[in-house]
């Protein structure tokens, strides 16, 4: 089977080979970053199902997945559910905090974690994931701080870029994929 893309970069692989869990920001990673308020309050947000289809891949593959975010949402809520996504912490200012309650529930070292954000509150993180990633549309000097960029924005596939990616560098990405080719 051909890759879905090319990663020439040998030391992010390497890296990627590595990751036991993968952390996401929510807004400007797997949203696009727009909050929608109704005329009642309610709150609004877009997923990408392309992003929910890799997250679900990638689980199956063996990689745990989790969201650390600033904000507090029982849309991220309902999204965490549908996808089986069981570390979440929301209305955390502090990721770094989060992360080290995640690591309670699932221990890991930070070499095994991949984390993707768009903005400086997940610097903290990302600084010492073993894999940090930023989404097409980061802040710059998020970006200039991470170890490899999407190319999709955030909300627009960037997330199923990331779970392709990690699958490809663990060598289970041809056997999820085959799945949806067998008869």
């Amino acid at each position: 089977m051909s890759n879905p893309m090319q990663i020439q970069d040998s030391e992010i692989m390497a890296r990627a080979s590595k990751i036991k869990l993968l952390l996401l920001d929510v807004d400007g990673v797997m949203s696009d970053g727009k909050i929608y308020f109704s005329s009642t309050g309610s709150e609004i947000k877009s997923f990408n199902t392309l992003d929910g289809h890799g997250i679900k891949m990638l689980r199956r593959s063996g990689v745990e997945v989790g969201i650390i975010t600033g904000r507090t949402s029982e849309i991220v809520a309902r999204r965490a559910k549908d996808l089986g996504i069981h570390l979440l912490k929301q209305g955390r200012e502090d990721k770094f905090d989060a992360l080290r309650e995640l690591q309670e529930d699932f221990p890991c070292a930070y070499e095994d974690i991949a984390y993707v954000g768009d903005d400086y509150p997940d610097l903290t993180v990302m600084i010492r994931a073993g894999l940090s990633i930023s989404v097409a549309n980061a802040h710059p000097e998020v970006a200039k701080r991470s170890h490899w960029q999407t190319t999709k924005k955030g909300g627009d596939g960037a997330v199923r870029e990331v779970c392709d990616m990690i699958m490809l560098a663990q060598g289970t990405f041809d056997s999820a994929l085959e799945v949806y080719l067998s008869d």
